[in-house]
């Protein structure tokens, strides 16, 4: 497809739609829309998309929340929304030619909503996907241009389902945008019963020790990198980012630790042990169980709360 005859809008804020720019091979994007940059902390946190718009030299418009009026200046024919989590107005929607195409990480009307893969994960789905729709008012509702499926492997976190998903979308969107701009393709109405993967909270990432082991360790992987899944040991917050099971029956009390082979830590759930790989301290860096127990060898036999 040649560029240059239709105007192409891309915005999008996060890793996810940061993935989904940077695998498109055919669609180029004639200006990206993004928030600006922020300061936390004393830290500037640069949205993904941002990166990735000048990595693909891109021309960026930041800006905090998209205008009609800045839409209608730029006049595109088609604008692609790939993360971007706030409310795009009717009158947004309605000024391209080809419409507004959103990219969505789940088979919708599977998981509509802010954390499909985080809901896919701790619903122990085993497949997912990538859904492009044409948006209207409503969120996550408007008609299915195009969807792929995808396994969801057994040690799949969020963050690997993100590239994954992103990939596929970005994939979907060569391919059928083309297609699209000609009425090539026609839009169809989603089916089924929709699911809501809701926005999660810091506080859902507290673990819960009466939950069962294979609970727990998807928690873990849905929870990467945020909220993230946590405890407390010695009144600081101990942060576990990789875990397995080993299959026992229940003979401590819950949040027991106890010593696994190779070093590894041990907790006790309300079904099997939850094996402990990697941790860590707030504050500290991210360690083996191995190289965290060297230095807090008081670990084992205390209660995680």
């Amino acid at each position: 497809m040649e560029n240059n005859k239709i105007k192409i809008i891309f915005i999008g804020i996060p890793e996810f739609g940061a993935a989904v720019l940077d695998n498109l091979k055919i669609i180029r994007p004639d200006l990206v829309i993004t928030q600006p940059d922020k300061v936390i902390s004393r830290k500037k946190i640069i949205a993904p998309v941002k990166i990735a718009a000048r990595k693909h030299k891109l021309s960026i418009l930041e800006r905090e929340q998209v205008s009609k009026e800045e839409i209608l200046k730029i006049n595109p024919d088609l604008i692609i929304v790939a993360g971007y989590g706030k409310f795009i107005s009717s009158e947004i929607l309605n000024i391209p030619k080809y419409g507004c195409l959103n990219v969505h990480p789940s088979l919708l009307p599977q998981w509509k909503g802010s954390s499909p893969i985080q809901h896919a994960i701790l619903n122990n789905d085993k497949k997912t996907g990538t859904t492009i729709i044409l948006m209207n008012k409503k969120m996550d509702a408007g008609p299915i241009i195009a969807q792929e499926t995808i396994s969801i492997e057994e040690k799949d976190d969020a963050l690997t389902l993100s590239d994954k998903t992103a990939s596929l979308g970005a994939k979907l969107l060569d391919k059928i945008i083309p297609q699209w701009i000609n009425n090539k393709i026609q839009a169809k109405e989603q089916k089924g019963e929709p699911s809501l993967a809701r926005k999660f909270r810091k506080e859902d990432g507290k673990i819960n020790w009466s939950k069962t082991a294979k609970e727990i360790e998807r928690q873990i992987r849905a929870f990467n990198p945020w909220p993230s899944s946590f405890c407390k040991y010695n009144g600081e917050t101990l942060k576990i980012w990789k875990a397995s099971i080993s299959e026992q029956e229940k003979r401590y009390p819950l949040g027991k630790t106890l010593l696994a082979p190779y070093d590894k830590i041990a907790v006790q759930t309300k079904q099997d042990y939850l094996i402990i790989e990697k941790l860590q301290l707030e504050g500290k860096k991210i360690i083996s169980s191995e190289d965290f127990l060297k230095g807090h060898q008081d670990l084992i036999g205390t209660i995680l709360k």
